[in-house]
């Protein structure tokens, strides 16, 4: 299994990132898969989840309506379109599936 995250950066406030996780090793498409974040001196925190056919998305309650979470099963990747960035959302964010780990992205939002 591999996950490769990409996507990450610095942003201002208010600013969007889309974060990309490119999957091999596994069969992508039959396999629920999940971003989580770590934020600096904090522990890991569940950000959004996605089933297998992308039909059912799921989302931590401070990043509703800010967030979202897609998936391509045909290019083996999933997405996590972040708008309306705060300071607060600054992490390493990590995707997950197949029973792997991402080596995580970092997203900086400061001003």
């Amino acid at each position: 299994v591999q996950l490769v995250e990409s996507g990450g950066g610095l942003v201002q406030p208010g600013g969007s990132l889309r974060l990309s996780c490119a999957a091999s090793g596994f069969t992508f498409g039959s396999y629920d898969m999940t971003w989580v974040r770590q934020a600096p001196g904090k522990g890991p925190e569940w950000v959004s989840a996605i089933n297998s056919g992308g039909g059912s998305l799921y989302y931590a309650d401070s990043e509703k309506g800010r967030f979202t979470i897609s998936r391509d099963n045909a290019k083996n990747t999933l997405y996590l379109q972040m708008n309306s960035l705060k300071p607060e959302d600054t992490a390493v964010y990590y995707c997950s599936g197949g029973n792997g780990w991402g080596q995580g992205t970092q997203v900086t939002v400061s001003s």
